[in-house]
């Protein structure tokens, strides 16, 4: 059975950003996995990003998603690629957890600083 870029997804989940606490594939720090079948293994080219380019912990959290990805049965080679275009925003990338632990799920708009949810009510 070939492997998916979900399997990839699912075994990155338990890494957490080691400043943040939260799962990096929540955060949505994971951009996407290129997965190429090969007779001997599948060769895994994942496209990940930090919370900021200057991120002290870059170094290990890289190490650690190349790891998890070679791992992974039936990996071959893994490479992990950082990238910071597009640069990572957890209000667009991050999942609703996340923002909610981020803080993030308050809207400025609503008076008294209630969240959207508690305005529908």
């Amino acid at each position: 059975m070939a492997l998916t870029e979900q399997q990839v997804m699912d075994a990155l989940k338990p890494i957490e950003d080691p400043e943040l606490h939260l799962g990096i594939v929540d955060l949505g720090l994971i951009y996407g996995a290129d997965i190429n079948p090969q007779p001997e293994g599948d060769d895994v080219k994942l496209t990940m990003t930090f919370t900021s380019p200057f991120c002290p912990y870059g170094p290990q959290l890289k190490a650690s998603v190349q790891r998890t990805i070679a791992a992974i049965p039936g990996v071959k080679n893994a490479v992990v690629n950082i990238v910071f275009t597009p640069p990572w925003d957890p209000h667009t990338m991050a999942s609703e957890d996340c923002k909610l632990a981020l803080g993030l799920g308050w809207d400025e708009d609503t008076p008294e600083g209630g969240t959207e949810i508690e305005r529908e009510r």
